[in-house]
Order: C-alpha cells, then structure tokens, then sequence
C-alpha cells in the first residue's frame, strides 16, 4: 500500500510493524480480497489524537474509499476522545478540500512542523 502511493522511501517498514499494532484504531478497506486502502488514529488516547497514513491505492482513488474510511476513523474519534480533545491530520498538499468535508481547517496562526529522522546520514556535529 505504501509502495502503491509513493511513501515507499519514507516508511521504516520494520518500525511499522512497531507502532501500527500500538494505533489507537485502524480502518483498512477490502475488495475482492485485497487491501486497497486504509487510515489510522494515533495520539495518547485523551489530549491529542491524529488522522494519520490515510492512503488508497490509485486504481480505488476518487470512488469513495477514502471518504468511508476517514468517516470511520472521524467517527471514532468523536465518540472516543474527551471534551476540548486536539483532532489533528497532515494533509498532502492539493488534498486539504477533502479534509476539510470532514471538518478539518487550515490555522492561519499556527504552523504544523514535523522532522524525519534519517539514521542513514552522517549527524553533524
């Protein structure tokens, strides 16, 4: 799946097998015996929670895969987390419509930053 919609060289396959079972919950969408997509919720289960690697393989995409699955997952989210509970997703670029179908809005005062670790470059120092 991951291959499928290009994180390939992002993921840490073996560290996937890590943290998905640790999700709060997981959605993966099936036809005809194959996974063609699927989304997650991380987060510490009562301040902060995540959408996170919402992904449907190409030939699925723009069929109503995607909108099922982060229905899922947003209904959980409402029925599970707390009052006043963070609710956050990092978007692609181009997608933040669809996200916003779900509720979801860009801050113009805050700034979402994140880092990768690379443990395969030199650090610095």
């Amino acid at each position: 799946m991951c291959e499928a919609v290009g994180w390939g060289d992002l993921m840490n396959f073996a560290a996937a097998e890590h943290a998905v079972p640790r999700s709060l919950h997981a959605v993966v969408a099936v036809a005809h015996g194959h996974a063609i997509g699927m989304g997650r919720v991380v987060g510490d289960g009562g301040i902060f929670f995540y959408v996170q690697d919402v992904a449907v393989v190409p030939a699925w995409q723009r069929r109503g895969v995607g909108t099922a699955m982060l229905s899922h997952l947003v209904r959980w989210v409402e029925e599970n987390a707390p009052d006043k509970a963070f609710v956050g997703v990092f978007a692609v670029k181009g997608t933040e419509g669809f996200y916003e179908r779900f509720g979801f809005s860009v801050h113009s005062s805050d700034v979402g930053m994140f880092q990768v670790i690379r443990r395969s470059r030199p650090r610095s120092g």
